[in-house]
C-alpha cells in the first residue's frame, strides 16, 4: 500500500471516536425495543459526531471553525483538530514538518496558513484530499523546490503564497498543473534563476504574479517566459520594477520586463552556406600558416645551431 496513503488512514483513523465508550454512558431502555435501540443508535452517533467535532488543541484557539495555533512556538502540527475546521492558522512557529495525510480528514479547510516556520519540503499527496483547499500561505519557510503535482487534486485553490523561501531554487514544470482558478501567485524573494514556461501557461485564470527579489538569469531559456509575459502584462499584474536580472553581465540589472525581442538576438543566429565556406577557407589558411610559421621556426633554429657548431670548431 501507498505509505502516503497508508499515512492518512492512520492519521484519520487515530482521531476516531470510541463509540464503545458513548454506547457505554446512554441508558438501557431495560427490555428490547426496536424503537428504543433506533433512538440509542441516533443519539450515539450525535454524541460521537459532536466529540468529534467540538475538540480543540491545547495551546488553540478554535471559534467558528477557525482554529488558531499562531506564535505559539510549536515544534510540530497538533494531532487533533475540530473535523469541520474551515480556517487553519500555524503561523510564526518553529515546525519543520508536515505528517503524510495530515490534511485528510479535513474536507471543509478552506484556508491554511503555515507561513514563518521552518519548513523544508512537503510530503506527497498532502492536499489530495483538500478540495475545497482556497487560500494556501507558505511563505517564509525554507522550500527548497516544488515539486510536480504537488498541489495535486487542489483544484479550488485561488491564492498561493511562496515568497521569501530563499533556498527555492527549482518549480517542476507541472508544479501547478490543474489550479484553473489559481488567481494569485506569489513567487518573488527566492533563489529562483530559472523558471519554465510550462509551470504557468496553463493557469489561465492567473491575476497576480510575484516574480520580483529573485536572482534570474536572463539567457536564452528565459526568452519563451518572458515573452508570454510580455503578452499577458496587461492580464497578469506583475511586480515588474522588483525583477531584475542577475546575469548574464552584459544585461546584470536591467529590469526583467524591459528585454526586448532585440535582447534576445543572438539567440536567434543562423549560418548560411556562405559563412561556413568562410569558416572552412579560414581555419584552411590558419592552419597552412601555422605549418608554415613551424617550418621556418624549425630551419632557423637549425641554422642556429650549425652557426654555433661551426664557431666553436674555429676557435678550437
Amino acid at each position: 500500500m501507498d505509505p502516503a496513503l497508508m499515512g492518512s488512514l492512520q492519521h484519520c483513523c487515530c482521531r476516531l471516536p470510541k463509540m464503545g465508550d458513548t454506547w457505554a454512558q446512554l441508558p438501557w431502555p431495560g427490555p428490547f425495543h426496536p424503537a428504543m435501540l433506533l433512538v440509542s443508535l441516533l443519539l450515539a452517533a450525535g454524541v460521537a459526531h459532536l466529540e468529534a467535532g467540538t475538540s480543540c488543541p491545547v495551546l488553540c484557539t478554535c471559534h467558528n471553525q477557525v482554529v488558531d495555533c499562531s506564535g505559539q512556538r510549536l515544534f510540530s502540527v497538533p494531532p487533533d483538530l475540530p473535523m469541520d475546521t474551515r480556517n487553519l492558522s500555524l503561523a510564526h512557529n518553529r515546525i519543520t514538518a508536515v505528517p503524510p495525510g495530515y490534511l485528510t480528514c479535513y474536507m471543509e479547510l478552506q484556508v491554511l496558513d503555515l507561513r514563518n516556520n521552518s519548513l523544508m519540503e512537503l510530503p506527497p499527496g498532502l492536499f489530495l484530499h483538500a478540495k475545497r483547499l482556497a487560500h494556501l500561505d507558505l511563505s517564509y519557510n525554507n522550500l527548497s523546490h516544488v515539486p510536480a503535482d504537488m498541489f495535486q487534486e487542489a483544484h479550488g485553490l485561488v491564492h498561493i503564497d511562496l515568497s521569501h523561501n530563499p533556498w527555492l531554487r527549482r518549480v517542476h514544470p507541472r508544479a501547478f498543473q490543474g489550479l484553473v482558478q489559481l488567481r494569485d501567485l506569489d513567487l518573488s524573494y527566492g533563489g529562483l534563476a530559472f523558471l519554465s514556461l510550462e509551470a504557468l501557461e496553463d493557469l489561465p485564470g492567473l491575476v497576480t504574479l510575484q516574480i520580483g527579489g529573485n536572482p534570474w538569469v536572463c539567457g536564452c531559456t528565459m526568452e519563451p517566459l518572458l515573452k508570454w509575459l510580455r503578452n499577458r502584462i496587461q492580464r497578469c499584474t506583475a511586480d515588474s520594477q522588483l525583477a531584475e536580472c542577475r546575469g548574464p553581465p552584459e544585461v546584470e540589472g536591467a529590469p526583467l520586463f524591459s528585454l526586448t525581442e532585440e535582447s534576445f538576438k543572438a539567440c536567434h543566429l543562423t549560418l548560411t552556406l556562405d559563412d561556413y565556406l568562410f569558416i572552412a577557407f579560414v581555419g584552411f589558411v590558419v592552419s597552412i600558416a601555422s605549418v608554415a610559421t613551424n617550418f621556418l621556426l624549425g630551419i632557423t633554429a637549425n641554422c642556429c645551431h650549425r652557426w654555433s657548431k661551426a664557431s666553436e670548431e674555429e676557435e678550437i
